[in-house]
This record gives structure tokens, C-alpha cells and sequence, in this order.
């Protein structure tokens, strides 16, 4: 009974809207990302640069981690397939040469 009470709104409450909690949600997570970028700014000490010295230096950085993800994206796969190839035959698997001279 104090369930259905409760749920029911009379003439002086104020019923919260679901749009409010969500600009909750956006203000925490602005707040979250800013931060994440003090954090940042203190682990790298680009705090004491200039604002177009941070530029340079968040340019570079980024170009770099770009560099590295698109590399291991490229790369890494070729890799683990010649691995899987070189152990293969380790272990005593055919080469797919061998097998189609066979079928």
C-alpha cells in the first residue's frame, strides 16, 4: 500500500523528469573527461607548457599513437599467421603445398 502511495504525485510534489537525470549523466561525464585530461596534463607536465607548445607536443603525440595502432593493425596479423605457420610445421603439419600435390 505505501508503494502505490508513493508513486502516485499529489497537488505540492514534483515529479523528476527522466530528461534531468540524463543532464546529470552529461555533467558527471564532462566532468569525468576533464578530469582525465588534468590527469594528463600532470603525468606528461604539459601543464608548464605554452598553449601553442601543447599543440605541438598533443599534435606529435597523437600523430605517433596513430602511427603505432595503424602499424599493429597492419602488421600483427601477418605476424601471427607466419607464427602459426612456423609452429605448425614444428609440430609435423603439412605444408598446403604438399597437401594439394596429394589431393
Amino acid at each position: 500500500m505505501n508503494t502505490v502511495r508513493s508513486l502516485c504525485l499529489t497537488p505540492g510534489s514534483v515529479m523528476t523528469s527522466p530528461l534531468s537525470v540524463d543532464m546529470m549523466d552529461v555533467k558527471r561525464f564532462k566532468e569525468y573527461i576533464s578530469w582525465l585530461y588534468y590527469q594528463y596534463l600532470l603525468v606528461t607536465c604539459s601543464y608548464v607548457l605554452e598553449p601553442w607548445e601543447q599543440s605541438i607536443f598533443n599534435t606529435v603525440l597523437l600523430t605517433v599513437v596513430a602511427m603505432v595502432v595503424y602499424t599493429a593493425y597492419v602488421f600483427i596479423p601477418i605476424h601471427i599467421r607466419l607464427a602459426l605457420e612456423f609452429f605448425s610445421s614444428l609440430c609435423g603439419g603439412q605444408h598446403e603445398s604438399t597437401v594439394a600435390i596429394i589431393s
